[in-house]
């Protein structure tokens, strides 16, 4: 039976958390925060305990995610340094899982003081819904069976697509910030079918189903996007004309720009 200690109880550690619940059984989960409460909440809706000291959480567990933000890391891998040096020759060493923006798994061991197994992750938010897209890599000091052990929990919460880490901070401008982009554009195409004089609730209900069936076009044909777009593009018709309109204001330019900004700064995190 695999054990999990998830240091961090927000979004994005509850969905990991959530989706490995799912696709596992036997699992035993123990959440440890700052926030008690928070921690908590997150373990009663998954039968999982609750810890109060990030160094005793460290004790237990097969992977230790680090499920906090980049400026608190430091903080909890001091915290958590000696624990896991001790296990390492132990007959339970532990696997250090990290998602936060920008830090190398070289500046994580140089952290603890140990080259120790780090497997880094970026993950987004869709995890929540099962719907995640989850960007790995791992260190050399991680064995195989541990690396596959860990892609197939994650599986629960979305997409795994083992990569090098050298592609973590484009990943992180991508599909990291991407959902958010994307939200945007859902609320502006509602917003677009509000003013041509839809209620609000269907507006918004047409623009999230015609997002999410645009992107299952694109996994499900294997098609360029942009072959799809002429699929849907008529000579002198609407959707040329909202197109035209697009690019008036360099809709993909600024698109371009903004995962390129998002990527920038994940890689100032590091």
């Amino acid at each position: 039976m695999s054990e999990i200690v998830c240091i961090g109880s927000g979004n994005m550690g509850f969905a990991l958390m959530k989706g490995a619940n799912n696709n596992a059984s036997g699992l035993k989960i123990f959440f440890t925060d700052a926030d008690t409460e928070k921690a908590r909440c997150a373990a009663s809706l998954l039968k999982a305990e609750v810890i109060n000291s990030n160094a005793e959480a460290a004790k237990k567990g097969d992977y230790i995610f680090l499920a906090v933000k980049p400026q608190v890391l430091p903080q909890v891998l001091d915290e958590i340094a000696e624990v896991v040096k001790e296990r390492r020759n132990s007959a339970s060493p532990a696997v250090l899982v990290s998602m936060a923006a920008g830090w190398s798994i070289e500046k994580i061991q140089a952290a603890v003081k140990a080259e120790l197994p780090v497997i880094r992750i970026m993950p987004n938010t869709p995890a929540l819904a099962g719907k995640g897209m989850i960007a790995l890599a791992a260190s050399a000091q991680t064995p195989e069976k541990k690396i596959a052990e860990l892609e197939k929990l994650l599986a629960g919460a979305g997409i795994v697509d083992r990569t090098e880490e050298r592609f973590l901070d484009a990943v992180t401008g991508l599909s990291g910030s991407g959902p958010a982009f994307v939200y945007m554009f859902i609320e502006a195409l509602a917003d677009g079918g509000v003013r041509a004089g839809l209620p609000r609730d269907k507006a918004l209900r047409y623009a999230a189903q015609t997002a999410a069936g645009a992107a299952a076009m694109v996994q499900e044909t294997g098609k360029h996007p942009g072959e799809l777009k002429d699929m849907v593009t008529s000579p002198a018709g609407t959707t040329i004309a909202g197109i035209a309109a697009l690019e008036e204001g360099a809709f993909r330019g600024t698109v371009i720009k903004a995962v390129e900004a998002a990527w920038r700064r994940a890689v100032e995190l590091g």
